[in-house]
């Protein structure tokens, strides 16, 4: 139970920190420095609760996440459905804070800092290269996670490198799909806007797991030699 809520609040602060800042950023910021600030709040989320929390779950705030260390043999398997509901339940319940926040001066909420390609990426870029951007950058963060956290890396460090990770992923892929990498990011906020956002909902479910399986099988073959 004491891991399971602490995904429930890392994620709850992931989403809190850097969809509030993607909403925060739609209102007062201009686009070059929105870029900027939300890569960096969704990379201090991770690493604020990487070094607060991770020592007791391992701080994975992701579905996608826990299934590529489940691949890379650092999970078990009756682990992985209790913390995806933490995650996704910790997504939802801060995306209702930022509701009621961002509609808290009688604003709608707009995209909400939902994921989305075709006309509903902040790019216009399509299906295919939302798919590619998902998958690459999703297999990309679960390498550098494992590699990190390996016993034979180096001690202390692994927070910032995962956090700078998650910052340089959100710098490249804001302008395709608004950068999700994370199914618990992605559904907590197409709940909230529904129609367009659920519909493309499946690809940022889907195609995430899929890069962050990828990487737990490849991190075990450079292991075995």
């Amino acid at each position: 139970m004491k891991k399971n809520l602490v995904e429930f609040i890392g994620t709850f602060w992931l989403v809190l920190g850097g969809c509030g800042k993607c909403n925060a950023s739609r209102r007062f910021s201009k686009r070059r420095h929105g870029l900027l600030g939300v890569s960096f709040a969704f990379g201090l989320t991770v690493l604020t609760i990487a070094y607060s929390f991770g020592h007791i779950s391992g701080a994975h705030l992701n579905p996608a996440v826990t299934i590529g260390l489940w691949m890379g043999g650092r999970i078990t398997s009756k682990e992985i459905l209790p913390y995806i509901a933490s995650q996704v339940a910790g997504g939802i319940a801060a995306a209702a804070v930022l509701y009621i926040i961002v509609t808290g001066n009688g604003s709608s909420i707009g995209d909400f800092a939902a994921n989305g390609y075709g006309e509903h990426s902040p790019g216009k870029y399509n299906m295919l290269a939302a798919i590619v951007t998902e998958f690459v950058m999703t297999f990309m963060f679960l390498l550098v996670i494992l590699g990190a956290t390996d016993e034979k890396a180096p001690k202390g460090f692994a927070g910032i490198a995962i956090g700078l990770a998650l910052t340089l992923i959100h710098l490249i892929s804001i302008p395709v799909t608004n950068t999700s990498v994370n199914p618990a990011r992605s559904i907590s906020q197409a709940v909230f806007v529904g129609g367009w956002a659920l519909s493309q909902l499946w690809l940022f479910i889907l195609i995430p797991i899929a890069g962050a399986a990828l990487a737990g099988i490849v991190y075990n073959y450079f292991k075995s030699e």
